[in-house]
């Protein structure tokens, strides 16, 4: 048994189910979000203070510190599948800039993220792909990234 904690803060770890306290569930998640979607995560949690804290909270103790920890996926591929239920969805788009965002933090290049994207516009339609890359471009464009080699 691995005796430090692994990428996500887990003692030992392994996926050993903690008993823990809702505020100790919450400081994991913290840890997780902050990792993953960086500032723009915490904007969010933030956002939602004044009208649903427990939504904040749910976001930040169940998502990120149940879902995202679990040892099935890397968070790469995590993001993966996420930007293309966002897109499928459509009408996500502040989502998904946080998700584009939180894919470069976990190491998806510009160039993959794009692939995705357009690989999505067979399943759920080109206008919907269209709004994604264009989400995706807003944020490359933001971090410098623009132009992505095709």
């Amino acid at each position: 048994m691995n005796s430090g904690n692994d990428q996500f803060g887990r003692p030992g770890g392994d996926s050993t189910p903690i008993a823990e306290s809702r505020e100790e569930s919450f400081e994991r998640g913290m840890r997780i979000l902050s990792r993953i979607d960086g500032e723009s995560g915490r904007r969010v949690v933030d956002s939602l203070a004044d009208v649903s804290p427990e939504l904040g909270h749910q976001i930040v103790a169940w998502a990120f510190g149940e879902m995202y920890q679990r040892p099935g996926l890397a968070p790469r591929d995590r993001q993966l599948v996420t930007l293309g239920m966002l897109t499928a969805l459509g009408g996500c788009e502040p989502q998904l800039e946080v998700h584009v965002n939180a894919s470069l933090n976990v190491g998806l290049t510009p160039e993959q993220i794009v692939e995705a994207l357009l690989h999505a516009a067979v399943y759920c339609g080109i206008p919907r792909a269209i709004n994604a890359t264009m989400v995706a471009k807003k944020v490359f464009g933001e971090r410098g990234l623009l132009p992505v080699a095709s």
